[in-house]
């Protein structure tokens, strides 16, 4: 059976890549531009676009299946076309893809920011889509993104929907947005932490249970892949136990943050940083704190890891890849 892997440089790619090719299966990876990350692996890679329909289309040929994973991930409002176009029309376009080239089954990667957030309330697979103007441009993109897979449902499509919280884990090679935040703990560069938390789960676990879930989820199945809700000053001082680097003093409060997300845009750009506190990830540290991964276990037999060994497995894989420096209390 042959597999075709959208986004399998990014990070929840590079780690399905290897657990699919780990069970003996032929997987063809999309390239848009790098091959980071799944170098000198037993794959075959060709080389597309997600807005070009005909490159996906002969990428497509043969397949059985098909995990879509490539997207873009912006929390800036600047990126608001460019999510349109990947998130959405992107989607589309696989969905059609699919469709045209016989695919057995898709396999689409939303996220938890396409759900509405119902602010103390359990978010689970019943919760609805994100609808309004207001919300942020990324959470609107994969929102819509995951219409367009229903309306492939809808006319035919065997699909499954996969929708993880904040992904962390081994294997972030880029690195992925809060793999940059950690790097930062760890080298001691960031001024403060933030008020506020996230629902944070294992890249090796959403994988597993993914493909576990293409194996025997009757189409049009979603499932929610959460982990733990854990407080970034928490995260901050077990990143400080394991590298042994202090974590910042002061825990700033979302209201002061959002104050200051432009001057602290201005000056990570001007370092040549990738900024990490703007508006929009501040907020998205303050909702969707109770995300219910019960039918993920009850049908998939779903375990999310502890948080500690995720947290220290990720940092532990930094310092091997040659990312980051420091050296554990259990080491002379």
């Amino acid at each position: 059976m042959r597999i075709v892997v959208t986004g399998a440089t990014g990070h929840v790619g590079c780690n399905l890549v290897r657990a699919l090719v780990n069970q003996g299966h032929r997987v063809r990876a999309l390239i848009h531009n790098a091959t980071l990350g799944i170098e000198g692996l037993d794959i075959e890679t060709v080389h597309g676009d997600v807005l070009d329909f005909d490159s996906l289309v002969r990428a497509f040929d043969s397949a059985e299946t098909v995990y879509h994973l490539a997207g873009c991930i912006s929390l800036s409002p600047a990126d608001r076309p460019l999510l349109e176009a990947v998130n959405v029309q992107g989607v589309r376009n696989v969905v059609e893809a699919c469709r045209r080239s016989g695919v057995r089954r898709l396999v689409h990667f939303s996220s938890i920011h396409a759900i509405k957030d119902v602010s103390e309330q359990v978010v689970d697979e019943s919760c609805d889509l994100v609808d309004s103007s207001q919300a942020p441009p990324y959470d609107r993109s994969k929102a819509a993104g995951e219409r367009e897979v229903l309306k492939g449902i809808e006319k035919g499509l065997d699909a499954i929907i996969i929708s993880p919280t904040g992904v962390i884990g081994p294997h972030d090679y880029r690195p992925s947005h809060f793999g940059q935040a950690l790097l930062y703990m760890a080298q001691g560069k960031l001024p403060a932490l933030l008020e506020g938390g996230f629902n944070w789960v294992d890249v090796r676990d959403v994988v597993a249970a993914t493909i576990q879930a293409e194996k025997q989820a009757p189409s049009g199945t979603k499932y929610l892949l959460s982990g733990h809700w854990v407080p970034v000053a928490d995260v901050g001082a077990m990143v400080a136990k394991i590298t042994g680097v202090p974590a910042p003093g002061f825990v700033c409060p979302a209201w002061l943050a959002l104050c200051g997300a432009p001057f602290l845009g201005i000056f990570d750009r001007l370092r040549g940083r990738q900024p990490l506190y703007t508006a929009m990830s501040i907020k998205s540290l303050q909702y969707h704190r109770h995300v219910s991964h019960e039918k993920a276990t009850r049908e998939l037999g779903y375990q999310p890891r502890p948080f500690k060994e995720t947290l220290a497995d990720t940092l532990q894989w930094f310092r091997e890849a040659g990312m980051l420096s420091y050296t554990r209390k259990d080491e002379p």
